[in-house]
């Protein structure tokens, strides 16, 4: 994503989990004591929905760079360490810098339906720093590692299950991928509300050129991963051409079927784009670093589901003993209430290092965003480490790829072999006399050959390999699935044929 948009850098955001500290937690009631609170006023999402609503029908005004914004990360992540004061229980601000998050935020401590603004920010960063907010982190109780962290644009995150960051989510996505440039809306005020240890809720006001939000998430932190239920109500100042939901940014380098760019066999926090639509398939996508960037639509009319999802977990497929590819959180979106017609949208751009996100996914309805309409949204985001796309079909966990041909003869000329294995309990106790094809819609003239069968040695995984013509074809991508007579055992796999 470009600079403007993007939150952390993907090593970077390893520190911001390291460990913390001499924190502090203070209550709002100690803040207040210490004059650092405005004066409590009235708060609910209605009045933060009437506030958007207003801002909306005037013209947009981009906020000021903060005059005190640190100047590098490294003096960011300084004043984040050390004794310094928590608000709202267990909630860390983060200072405005000028390399990632120059802006400053406005934050508000909220309890018992009054909300107080922070005033005074005063030893609530590393050594008594005057600096601005431009977002904030969620600690846990113990004050040692975060979980939660909302910075830059409309960016937040979570470590999830294995206590690892990894992709972003984001609050809106206008434009993304679109010719005319993508446009970056932004929290520009935040309401916290402790529930409890590992409880919050979040309020946030949105502001863009295009449009204006009010947004709340529901958070909860467990065994399994994090939870956010998220409802936002959406106002906008003009025509969006392209409004995207519930958008998510990851980074893509290259797995085992790809050129390696470096020692480690593997680099990326996502390895597939996993869609559940509403007509019952299962739809697997494996992520690619193009040549250039693409855009890439998938039905999803009636949408039950939809994540970027890091589905290979194995240590040994990465060898990251730093940054710990193989922890990288799943992000799962599940609409609540009917999202009607629709498309889950994928935009991959190229790259060469792992530094920068440069993967996006976000679900762009039928029905066109008009200026002077509004639409309220809700949503629910798991981040977790098992695979929230997993059902009784079984699923691709791995894709290799090579010359066409038979190993160990010569290879055919103008051929690409594709060999995906699959892992389900639905695979239990079939074996090749069972009658599973690996079915595809390639056209004959594409497809050499096709062939599925059991691997031996392994639980319920069944390999799918063919050898395919890809300069035989016009098609830029293909389907294929494991069937059984007209059952479907598997999901479908959608793949990028390159010529």
């Amino acid at each position: 994503m470009p600079a403007e948009g993007h939150s952390l850098t993907r090593r970077g955001a390893s520190g911001l989990i390291m460990t913390l500290l001499g924190t502090a937690l203070l209550p709002a009631g100690a803040l207040a004591a210490r004059g650092r609170l405005g004066p409590g006023r009235p708060f609910s999402h209605e009045v933060l929905a009437s506030r958007a609503r207003a801002l909306a029908a005037r013209p947009y005004v981009a906020p000021p760079a903060s005059p005190n914004a640190v100047s590098d990360y490294d003096e960011m992540v300084k004043l984040t360490y050390g004794e310094a004061e928590a608000i709202a229980g267990h909630v860390r601000l983060f200072p405005a810098s000028k390399a990632i998050a120059p802006h400053a935020v406005t934050m508000h401590i909220l309890e018992a339906g009054m909300a107080r603004e922070i005033v005074d920010t005063s030893r609530l960063f590393r050594g008594g720093k005057d600096a601005d907010a431009s977002g904030f982190r969620v600690m846990d109780a113990d004050g040692r590692s975060d979980w939660m962290a909302y910075i830059g644009a409309s960016y937040f995150r979570s470590s999830g299950s294995r206590d690892q960051y990894g992709l972003s989510a984001r609050g809106i996505a206008v434009d993304t991928g679109l010719p005319t440039g993508e446009e970056f809306p932004a929290f520009r005020e935040f309401w916290i509300e402790q529930l409890g240890e590992t409880r919050l809720r979040i309020h946030a006001l949105l502001d863009g050129p295009s449009l204006t939000g009010a947004y709340v998430f529901d958070c909860m932190k467990g065994d399994r991963g994090v939870v956010q239920d998220v409802t936002a109500s959406l106002f906008f100042r003009r025509d969006i051409r392209q409004l995207g939901i519930a958008p998510a940014s990851s980074m893509f380098w290259y797995d085992q079927s790809g050129r390696r760019g470096d020692w480690r066999p593997e680099i990326h926090d996502s390895d597939g784009l996993a869609i559940q639509p509403g007509n019952g398939e299962r739809v697997w996508r494996p992520l690619e670093n193009p040549e250039g960037a693409t855009l890439s639509a998938f039905r999803a009319d009636d949408c039950r589901g939809f994540g970027l999802i890091q589905r290979d977990q194995n240590f040994d497929h990465y060898q990251d003993d730093g940054v710990f590819y193989d922890r990288r959180p799943s992000l799962w979106v599940e609409p609540r209430g009917d999202w009607g017609a629709g498309a889950v949208m994928l935009y991959e751009m190229p790259t060469d290092g792992e530094t920068l996100d440069n993967i996006a996914m976000f679900w762009c309805g039928d029905e066109p965003a008009k200026a002077g309409g509004s639409r309220d949204v809700a949503y629910r985001l798991t981040w977790t480490s098992n695979d929230p796309s997993a059902d009784a079909a079984a699923r691709c966990v791995d894709l290799f790829e090579g010359p066409a041909g038979i190993p160990g003869a010569a290879a055919i000329e103008g051929g690409r072999k594709f060999v995906f294995d699959f892992v389900g309990p639905g695979l239990a106790g079939l074996d090749r006399s069972s009658g599973v094809e690996a079915a595809t819609n390639l056209p004959a003239e594409a497809l050499i050959s096709a062939h599925a069968y059991p691997v031996v040695g392994q639980e319920n995984r069944w390999r799918a390999m063919l050898d395919v013509r890809p300069g035989a074809t016009a098609q830029k991508e293909f389907r294929l699935y494991l069937k059984r007579g007209d059952a479907a055992l598997s999901e479908t796999v959608i793949k990028v044929l390159k010529s």
